[in-house]
């Protein structure tokens, strides 16, 4: 299997509309985390290249910004929780993340990225129910990884699980910085798509 890092990338738009149809129709990645979890960075250092834009300000990401590999699209959602939009913004992003997490046809898998360093918040267990009544195919994911010694990077890394109710062995545990977990995130993400490309017509 190629590394996801040799494939070509294409930036396809930026949208508003969480059912925005895409052509030709391949399967879908979704990225989503709270607005200050790294995920810019992350899906940055897992493709090789610079395609999202990173901000030391939370919240830049308002729309679905959306990459096209050769057999899947990447989207990378906004992040939620951040409380320094106003309420009327805050419950827009929301409706978007929902409604791509519960209503794309096409979605064969949900990157979720969590802080490693801290316990999930309300909105971390809220997206957690959510990513489990739609039953999408999620990669859990715990960013982070270098700032924590590694005693306290297992211990953490058994606590998250818990508080998630996933079993430990299935987190992926990366750092951008240190590229820790950045190939097997990267193999975890092209089976997804190889997987629903199979059962297509």
């Amino acid at each position: 299997m190629a590394s996801i890092t040799d494939l070509p990338i294409e930036f396809v738009g930026s949208f508003p509309d969480p059912r925005q149809r895409l052509a030709p129709i391949l399967p879908e990645i979704a990225v989503l985390g709270r607005s200050n979890v790294g995920k810019s960075t992350l899906i940055n250092a897992v493709v090789g290249r610079r395609i999202a834009r990173t901000s030391g300000t939370p919240g830049k990401t308002q729309h679905l910004n959306v990459f096209r590999f050769p057999t899947f699209y990447l989207i990378d959602l906004p992040g939620y929780g951040y409380a320094k939009l106003s309420l009327s913004e805050r419950r827009r992003l929301r409706a978007l993340v929902y409604d791509t997490v519960v209503g794309r046809t096409d979605l064969a898998a949900v990157m979720w990225l969590l802080d490693i360093r801290h316990p999930p918040s309300k909105d971390d267990l809220a997206m957690r129910d959510l990513l489990a009544e739609s039953k999408r195919e999620t990669i859990v994911i715990l960013t982070k990884s270098d700032k924590l010694p590694q005693a306290q990077r297992l211990a953490a890394v058994r606590a998250r699980a818990v508080d998630l109710e996933v079993d430990a062995e299935d987190v992926v545990v990366t750092s951008a910085t240190k590229g820790t977990g950045l190939e097997e995130l990267g193999e975890l993400m092209l089976e997804a798509v190889a997987g629903e490309s199979r059962s297509r017509p």
